[in-house]
């Protein structure tokens, strides 16, 4: 019997729901939205983040879902004692455990990646805001700016002394974790750098331009260069005991090193449409977990990659080709599939679903969790307010609600949007 058809006989297994089984293929259904991070604990828990504002916990292909964040989470941590950090779009910085989150603080803009020291004492993220923030159980948390620009990644060294970051403006730099947190320059890259992997002899940093570059942490001189004809890097994951870094990219590849031999060991394309946003070893190394656009994540042995075909299929509703549906539909696909369902409740979307949204009260769905400004609004969703939030953008026209900026300038294609959404959130269809 051929190897393919038993690795594809393997994956409808899991479609119907198979136990599962830690060293096979596997789909992680459930979310609403993209995943935009994912982490594994040292005892193989798995967490993953979804532009639908949740952290999915997962037992085997079951998940749990923690909902606390008021939009969507990006990046996840899991800290030696097996309780996770996530934050997200909303600026906040949540630990979980089992009886559920505690905020541990907010930035003043997007959190974009989360490390946790070693010995499990600190953890600093990452912001938009332009700071590295510091967390510490009874202590205030500082916040560190010397580097100048949005942060997009940080790693601590082995030894928990030192604190690397890399910014959207192209510096790798070197922090101090112990006051005054001197800061020390290591790389100046043309272009930003997005994610980050160190160890006490290397740190190897994936950047905008597509650059897999490996370096000194002493004084960032060059080490090795994996780059290949695609761009960005969004993500990597590092296993120190099988001696892999694996790192994602805007085309949908997964590239695996070697870090013994410093040779690209593994180049897989992961999805058909969109990026690798997130990425995750097992604790042994031997699967590798990945998101995306896609509301699914996949679990894949590591040693058979290049047997799998593309996880992504792109038939999910906002992946489909534009050009092929008419111009409300396609206005609906663009601005508000990602975040809004069309089929009754409950939606697991970032927002509310639109199922009977016409001659409905703003803010009144059951079981959505509103921002403060839409609970109470006299807003009724009519042919005018619906042209008006698109005419004038949610941050004018609701102020203060979780709805993200989106814009529609043309009159006629809010006519076309405000069609369609008759015909396809009546209950009459």
């Amino acid at each position: 019997m051929p190897h393919r058809f038993l690795l594809s006989f393997a994956v409808s297994l899991w479609a119907g729901h198979a136990p599962a089984q830690q060293d096979e293929f596997a789909t992680l259904k459930g979310h609403g939205g993209p995943i935009m991070d994912i982490a594994v604990s040292d005892a193989g828990q798995v967490a993953t983040a979804s532009f639908d504002n949740s952290v999915g916990w997962w037992t085997g292909t079951t998940p749990h879902w923690r909902e606390a964040h008021d939009a969507a989470v990006t990046a996840l941590a899991f800290a030696p004692d097996g309780t996770l950090i996530s934050a997200g779009d909303d600026y906040a910085v949540l630990r979980w455990d089992l009886s559920g989150a505690t905020e541990l603080g907010r930035h003043k803009g997007k959190v974009s990646d989360i490390a946790i020291s070693p010995d499990g004492q600190q953890t600093a993220t990452a912001s938009w805001d332009g700071t590295i923030g510091l967390w510490q159980e009874g202590q205030a948390p500082v916040f560190l700016s010397a580097h100048h620009g949005g942060v997009n990644a940080v790693a601590y060294a082995p030894d928990g002394k030192t604190l690397f970051a890399a910014t959207m403006t192209g510096r790798l730099v070197a922090y101090d974790t112990a006051p005054p947190h001197a800061m020390r320059p290591l790389v100046s890259h043309g272009f930003g750098i997005n994610r980050i992997i160190a160890t006490a002899d290397w740190i190897a940093y994936g950047a905008v331009d597509g650059v897999t570059r490996v370096v000194s942490p002493v004084d960032g001189s060059a080490i090795a260069d994996f780059t290949l004809d695609r761009r960005p890097i969004l993500s990597m994951s590092h296993h120190a005991g099988t001696h892999q870094i694996a790192a994602g990219d805007g085309h949908g590849y997964i590239m695996v090193i070697d870090t013994q031999d410093w040779r690209i060991a593994r180049d897989f394309r992961a999805t058909r449409k969109g990026p690798v946003w997130a990425l995750a070893y097992s604790p042994d190394g031997t699967m590798i977990y990945a998101g995306g656009l896609d509301d699914v994540a996949y679990r894949w042995p590591v040693a058979l990659l290049s047997e799998f075909d593309p996880a992504i299929s792109g038939e999910r509703a906002f992946l489909r080709d534009a050009d092929t549906m008419p111009n409300g539909e396609r206005q609906f696909m663009r601005k508000c599939a990602v975040c809004h369902a069309l089929t009754p409740p409950p939606s697991r979307k970032a927002g509310p679903t639109l199922f009977g949204v016409f001659g409905r009260a703003a803010g009144t769905l059951d079981g959505y969790r509103y921002s403060a400004t839409l609970t109470g609004s006299d807003i009724v969703w009519s042919d005018d307010t619906i042209d008006l939030l698109f005419d004038l953008g949610p941050d004018h026209y609701i102020p203060g609600s979780k709805m993200p900026q989106q814009r529609i300038t043309g009159a006629q294609d809010r006519a076309d949007l405000i069609a369609f959404l008759k015909r396809a959130t009546s209950s009459e269809n």
